[in-house]
């Protein structure tokens, strides 16, 4: 019986993927008891709890605080169920360097709202790099192939989201895509509504809220990130505030690489800051408690001590690749020397959980278990 085999392997590998997820995952009850509540007398169909999110977002969005609270402003329009029903509920384009929390964002809110990081209806738009790819979001046209049924790589059931939340949509890397792409996508944020090609199939984004992600304009943000923090420019009077010198960079970017009626049918940019060296702790932590979440069901917990904190700031911080960075020497420096500690001396199978102290050692680092008190 090989198909029912297969069948039997597949079905053992889907279940230990979603026990490898659960850790980061909200269950359909918790989502739903964390969003129940509603204030009197607000007609909305909607039914989150913004500050909820919004705690959500602060607690793992780090260094930067316009960007999540312009997110917060929008989930506010949003849960008071005043945005314009022929539209998007919310486009967005997150702008600024790699490693800096922008795709991070949208998975967090996902999590947040629905419980799950991937419920969000994710294009990498750097596989869509040639003109012909334009079919993977419009669908193939009349007398092609796959034209009847009408096949996008778009999920669905994950745009139209459910009728009290909101659908989720991230076009990320949207620089990378050809021109041809980009514009496929004018009459979603135009009218919330993508009729493939062939006429068979239509997708409705009208209870979506469209993120994009790009890394536009980067380096010459960089720069005026380097121009704010020398001492001799901030003598010198330049026009406008840190922040509005950003956007006028980010809307000059993006104006040449996208068409004007591209750009103009953006609700919102956000930009994003270069990681500062002095959120560089609160980085680190927040990848060791995912670290801790991922090691609950060995019921095993690690702690850092400040000497091994302080090898992985000082090895880790690389401001031109950001977070993902940091995220590499937490691998390098606590992931792997304890994945060989707990194969080479194997906790006894007695149910307790573990709590290891992690520790910088003449260059290596080593895991001692600290007993708990009772």
């Amino acid at each position: 019986m090989p198909f029912l085999n297969d069948m039997l392997a597949d079905t053992a590998r889907r279940r230990k993927d979603a026990e490898a997820l659960q850790a980061e995952t909200l269950s359909a009850d918790d989502v739903v008891s964390a969003h129940r509540t509603d204030p009197v007398g607000l007609n909305s169909r909607f039914r989150f709890d913004v500050e909820l999110v919004a705690n959500h977002l602060r607690r793992e969005i780090i260094g930067q605080n316009d960007a999540v609270e312009a997110v917060v402003d929008m989930l506010r329009i949003v849960r008071a169920d005043i945005a314009d029903p022929r539209r998007p509920l919310y486009t967005s384009l997150l702008l600024g360097p790699t490693g800096v929390g922008k795709t991070e964002l949208v998975r967090v809110l996902a999590r947040a709202i629905h419980g799950d990081a991937d419920a969000l209806c994710r294009v990498d738009m750097n596989t869509l790099s040639q003109e012909h790819y334009a079919a993977a979001i419009s669908g193939a046209p009349p007398g092609y192939v796959g034209s009847k049924e009408g096949r996008t790589i778009l999920d669905q059931e994950k745009i139209e989201g459910t009728s009290d939340k909101p659908g989720i949509v991230l076009f990320d890397e949207l620089e990378k895509a050809s021109p041809e792409v980009v514009l496929s996508l004018l009459n979603i944020f135009d009218n919330g509504i993508l009729t493939t090609a062939s006429g068979e199939r239509t997708y409705s984004f009208r209870n979506a809220i469209i993120f994009m992600t790009s890394n536009l304009g980067a380096e010459a943000l960089r720069r005026e990130a380097e121009v704010a923090q020398n001492a001799l420019w901030r003598l010198i009077p330049r026009p406008g505030n840190p922040r509005q010198r950003a956007g006028a960079i980010a809307q000059k970017a993006l104006l040449g690489r996208f068409p004007p009626e591209f750009v103009n049918r953006i609700d919102h940019v956000d930009v994003f800051n270069w990681i500062d060296r002095a959120d560089v702790d609160t980085l680190i932590q927040l990848e060791l408690e995912k670290l801790n979440r991922r090691l609950i069901r060995h019921q095993a917990r690690i702690e850092l001590a400040p000497s091994l904190g302080e090898h992985i700031a000082r090895e880790g911080f690389d401001r031109q690749f950001g977070a993902r960075s940091l995220r590499r020497a937490v691998r390098r420096f606590v992931e792997i020397p304890f994945a060989r500690h707990i194969l080479d001396e194997p906790p006894p199978p007695d149910g307790l959980g573990r709590r290891y102290a992690a520790e910088l050692r003449h260059g290596s680092v080593s895991f001692r278990q600290v007993v708990t008190e009772k």
